[in-house]
């Protein structure tokens, strides 16, 4: 058999390297790039192959599959969330993914997925908001000074115009790290409003963005305090037994989600019978659905993240390391001389160590 000649190699892409390219390109840019990106597949939504994640649950958090495919490419990204690895100097949520070819199934493309995933749900927010926040909205109050806070507030102020964000977290050290970090991203102390509860910074909001961490039913806002027209942005309640909203709200809303079957068991809509009405975003990108229906409308956006804005992040970061030299090329699978032969390897690196011996 003639011997390979082209080797065999996936592009990689580690967490430094990931957060080298978001630095070079500007994170407004990459919530851009992101957002139109998540907006082109979701346009193609009926291509897909498409199914809910699978989760293993612990008492400490959650570890998650969320696989997604078309004709050409098949991508899946490993994610936990884990709301007390702070105490262990770890982050809360880590994620890595890949993307393979469906003709081979050679996986061409392996990236952390951290810091991406933060990116791709607040870009994801923006794009609902687009479609579904009344025009020329200004003002959001922010629920959660966490991990995922800045990326919210910079897709909002960046994308939608928002001016003026109103934070709350019960952790007053969240709230000063978000502030000095969004100072360093160009967002002036002046523009943000530290509250001391929820209900304060809802006062005047045009968008509420939940974004809280803890593992437990809760109400992290009253349904008194959110004025019709508000479109809420629910980011929080990601996985089953783990909510934010009160179900007076939910009641009250118009509610819009990514995968339907996934947020059922996951979302908000946990709260709510199984029959309850809802619309897909991909379905209002589309024109098969109509978006905010008047300016009194309460429009929620039940966000848990789906595999396909993934998939749209892994094609993005690939298409845009490609020409900076921060992508690196791994032997993830063997490259065989004889396809057949897969012994071969264990006999050829057995010399190779001889050799060396």
């Amino acid at each position: 058999m003639k011997p390979r000649t082209t080797p065999v190699h996936t592009d990689f892409l580690g967490a430094t390297q990931a957060a080298r390219l978001v630095a070079q390109v500007g994170v407004a840019a990459c919530l851009a790039g992101l957002a139109d990106a998540i907006e082109e597949d979701f346009a193609r939504w009926p291509d897909f192959e498409k199914s809910a994640r699978i989760a293993h649950h612990s008492p400490g958090g959650v570890i998650e599959l969320m696989p997604v495919s078309d004709a050409l490419d098949y991508a899946f990204k490993y994610v936990n969330g884990h709301p007390d690895n702070a105490d262990r100097d770890l982050p809360t949520v880590m994620a890595f993914g890949a993307l393979a070819d469906v003709a081979t199934g050679l996986p061409v493309f392996l990236s952390d997925l951290t810091l991406a995933t933060a990116l791709r749900t607040a870009a994801t927010s923006a794009l609902a908001a687009r479609r579904l926040a009344r025009p020329g909205c200004r003002s959001m109050a922010l629920i959660g000074a966490g991990s995922q806070s800045e990326f919210q507030a910079l897709a909002f102020t960046h994308l939608l115009g928002v001016e003026r964000l109103r934070i709350f977290d019960i952790d007053v050290q969240a709230m000063r790290k978000l502030v000095d970090n969004l100072g360093h991203a160009g967002i002036a102390a002046q523009r943000i409003t530290c509250c001391a509860s929820s209900a304060e910074a809802l006062e005047g909001a045009d968008i509420v963005t939940t974004v809280t961490a803890a593992k437990h039913r809760a109400c992290v806002i009253a349904d008194a305090d959110v004025r019709p027209g508000t479109h809420i942005n629910a980011v929080g309640g990601d996985c089953p037994g783990k909510t934010e909203l009160p179900l007076a709200l939910l009641r009250r809303a118009r509610i819009f989600v990514e995968f339907t079957p996934q947020t059922r068991v996951e979302g908000e809509l946990q709260q709510l019978p199984a029959d309850a009405p809802v619309t897909e975003l991909w379905q209002v990108i589309n024109g098969q659905a109509p978006g905010r229906g008047h300016d009194t409308e309460i429009t929620l956006f039940d966000s848990v993240g789906f595999a396909l804005e993934d998939y749209s992040a892994l094609r993005w970061l690939r298409a845009l390391a490609h020409d900076t030299g921060l992508m690196q090329s791994i032997d993830l699978v063997p490259a065989l001389a004889d396809p057949r032969d897969l012994y071969r390897l264990v006999r050829e690196a057995g010399q190779a160590e001889r050799g060396f011996g």
